[in-house]
């Protein structure tokens, strides 16, 4: 059985290996070409190719967390028909590989690419995405989301606060940033605008150049306002640099942790945490469709391709694959729109490919 598994498990990884090499070479070429014109527009501002070549390489971690149940199935599917054309998959059946071994193979290699793409996706893709984003915005422009940038709310025990950050720029510090506080009756106490802040380590906000209005709400203090401006503002809260990036970039860019703390802060302050439960649900069942893809790929080695090539075959992986990428997309947002239960809406795709996965086996493997 050692010989057969360093035959398969060498096969696999040399089919899955050229399959990703192809993928991310394509992305990076496109990632590449939109760079470009990135380079001609700013590079007054010091963005040379270098730099955009660099952004680009931050990029294909991303890239591969993305790719991987789709290249797991596509050189599986490669491998286990290519040793059925061969009829060398004929030899390995006499030799005692039973369909049940050759699917515990499969499922112990499926394992240890869910335990990578879990890594890549976080780990590895959230630090290099966010370090592309900044070193991007160094010579180019702050992070920014639409013209109100990014809202956050943070309760305390008098009343609540509003917290608008306008842009993230490239050394972590905040800009444009505005903190307006309500009573526990709903009315404005007061305002702070400050034109940059930096998060300490105990995650209170260092203001700097702060204008701060203070509204009198108390009875019969109608119409009494307070303004000040102090050089620097010291602000105590519950916001972590996590939250500040989650709100003004990606969920998927967040590890399970963060985005888990950033999940229960936002309900914590009353605030709908829809899209990044799914994102978390997403991140927890990802990873395990690695194994729904071997599974898939094992029918394969049990058809009859004198008939036919293999051509059509691994054509069908590969459209399987891409459907499966796009069905995961589709269901998360379809989950956000009809407020469907999180972790079904990110659980679904797999589910149905498993089922698929699971009938092929049992008619093609076991009945036939």
């Amino acid at each position: 059985m050692k010989t057969l598994r360093k035959l398969l498990y060498g096969e696999v990884l040399r089919a899955i290996g050229f399959v990703v090499l192809g993928f991310l070479s394509l992305f990076f070429f496109f990632d590449f070409v939109d760079e470009v014109k990135a380079v001609g527009q700013y590079a007054g501002a010091g963005y040379s190719l270098v730099r955009a070549l660099l952004y680009v390489l931050l990029l294909i971690p991303g890239h591969l967390y993305e790719l991987m149940p789709i290249a797991v199935l596509i050189g599986t599917i490669y491998v286990m028909a290519r040793l059925a054309q061969s009829s060398e998959y004929t030899i390995l059946r006499t030799s005692g590989l039973d369909p049940w071994r050759a699917l515990k193979m499969l499922l112990t290699l499926g394992l240890a690419f869910v335990m990578l793409t879990f890594a890549l996706g976080d780990y590895a893709s959230p630090a290099a995405d966010r370090a592309a984003q900044l070193l991007k915005a160094r010579y180019t422009q702050d992070i920014s989301v639409g013209q109100t940038g990014a809202w956050l709310k943070e309760k305390h025990p008098q009343g609540s606060y509003a917290v608008n950050v306008g842009q993230l720029a490239a050394d972590g510090n905040l800009r444009k940033v505005r903190i307006f506080e309500f009573d526990n009756r709903g009315f404005l106490a007061s305002m702070t605008q400050a034109n940059s802040a930096s998060i300490q380590d105990d995650d209170s906000w260092l203001l700097f150049e702060a204008n701060r209005t203070e509204f009198a709400t108390q009875p019969g203090a109608a119409g009494q306002i307070e303004r000040a401006t102090q050089p620097s503002l010291r602000w105590p809260n519950s916001i972590s640099a996590e939250m500040v990036s989650a709100a003004l970039l990606k969920p998927e860019r967040m590890n399970t942790v963060d985005l888990f703390q950033y999940i229960q802060h936002l309900h914590a302050n009353a605030q709908t945490a829809q899209r990044y439960e799914i994102e978390f649900w997403r991140k927890v069942f990802y990873p395990l469709s690695c194994l729904v893809m071997v599974v898939l790929a094992l029918p394969f080695a049990y058809l009859h391709f004198r008939s036919g090539g293999i051509t059509s075959y691994v054509f069908g992986g590969v459209m399987a694959g891409i459907s499966f990428f796009l069905l995961n997309n589709v269901f998360g947002y379809m989950g956000n729109l009809r407020n469907w239960e999180p972790w079904l809406a990110a659980a679904l795709p797999g589910l149905i490919y498993s089922m698929l996965s699971l009938t092929a086996f049992s008619w093609l493997v076991l009945r036939r």
